[in-house]
């Protein structure tokens, strides 16, 4: 396991991450505590332990409105997709009511062509 020293509300700490995953985690950390440095400027000193709190709370928040958006976008996939299909089975049914009706009119038309084709009877 590869480890991390990461600062939070001016705090070091040394954390263990997966191999490859260093910079992800500090990237993470960082923004983690631009969420304490907010709750900070607004409130003052009121506890680390109440900052980490209050920006624990503030992150789930965020990404429970990011789960919601995820959940719209993919009824709206969803109803997309519907209509795609429903389309592609209209187009489906016109394109074989079209060569049913082409496949008439060839019929009708070889017909004449048979007729023209008969030697006219002599007068």
């Amino acid at each position: 396991m590869a480890q991390v020293t990461v600062s939070i509300n001016g705090k070091t700490y040394r954390m263990a991450c997966e191999e490859g995953q260093e910079q992800n985690l500090r990237e993470l950390a960082e923004r983690f505590n631009s969420y304490v440095g907010q709750l900070k400027g607004a409130f003052g000193e009121i506890g680390d332990q109440r900052l980490t709190v209050m920006a624990g709370i503030m992150v789930t928040d965020e990404l429970q409105e990011a789960a919601r958006r995820i959940r719209t976008l993919e009824a709206d996939l969803e109803t997309l997709r519907s209509s795609r299909d429903e389309a592609l089975g209209k187009a489906y049914s016109a394109e074989s009511e079209l060569a049913r009706q082409v496949h008439g009119i060839a019929e009708r038309i070889e017909a004449v062509g048979a007729k023209l084709a008969q030697p006219k009877p002599a007068k």
